[in-house]
Formats: structure tokens, sequence, C-alpha cells
């Protein structure tokens, strides 16, 4: 993955409270780090966030998640977190996420999401108009967004 394959980037920090006693970042940290570009990602599609979806009792979930750990950040390091959605299901959704220090590829990630009703825990359809909105933003292709 390369910087050039996400059109959405947020740039954060790594804070001393990131690092491990190798003074570099914890790999756990990594998650919250794709959690938090995650959520800037959903905020700049402009489709309902986290709160909104709540209210109508049906949620975003994460269901699966890899990374691969490339090379590590360290404390002070500025790094850029992409987001893109990579496909459409019927009710789930796949996105890649990647760090980034400088032009340097630090860690990878492919993270399935599930939209969901709560109460019922089983997936329901992505609503048309998110799927049209993503679709759009990502350039996905008419079968990587089909309802199967």
């Amino acid at each position: 993955m390369q910087r050039e394959d996400f059109a959405f980037t947020h740039r954060l920090r790594v804070r001393w409270a990131e690092v491990d006693m190798q003074k570099i970042v914890f790999n756990g940290n990594y998650m919250l780090y794709f959690d938090v570009g995650f959520t800037e990602y959903w905020r700049h599609t402009g489709v309902p966030s986290a709160q909104q979806q709540a209210a109508a009792g049906i949620e975003t979930l994460l269901r699966r998640v890899c990374i691969d750990y490339l090379a590590p950040a360290e404390f002070d390091d500025e790094l850029d977190v992409g987001i893109r959605c990579a496909r459409l299901g019927r009710s789930s959704m796949t996105f890649f996420g990647a760090i980034f220090r400088g032009d340097q590829l630090l860690v990878t990630g492919e993270l399935v999401y599930v939209y969901a009703d709560v109460q019922a825990r089983k997936g329901v359809p992505l609503p048309a108009p998110w799927r049209e909105r993503l679709a759009t933003l990502e350039h996905i292709a008419p079968e990587q967004a089909s309802l199967t």
C-alpha cells in the first residue's frame, strides 16, 4: 500500500502513554489509531454518525481486524492514518487501513464492519444512500458494491 492509495488520511501524534518499554508504540495502540482514523473517515463521508446510528438501534460494529506490523512508530512521531472502503457487501463493509510516518509505511490493516440491529444481534442491509456515497467516494466498481 502507498499513500496515494488513500483519498482520506488523518494525522495524529504518538503520545508518551502509547509507547512501551522499548520506546516504540505498543502493538495494541495501532488498533486505536485505526479506530480514530475510521471515526474521522466516517465523519468525512457525511453518512450518519455513531450517535445517530445508536439512536436508531442499528450500529456499525467491528467484526474482524487483521494487522500487519512492518516498522515501529516512536514517541512524538507524526503519523498519517489512511482509511479506504474497499468492498461493500449486503450488510458488511471491508476497509483497508495504513499508517505512515512521512512516506514510510509502518502498519497495514484490514477491518470488516457489519451494519447490525443491536437488539437482534443480526446484520441488516446497508442503507442505499450509504452504499451510493461510499461507492462514489472510493470509486468502487459495481461488482464490489453488490448486495451479495
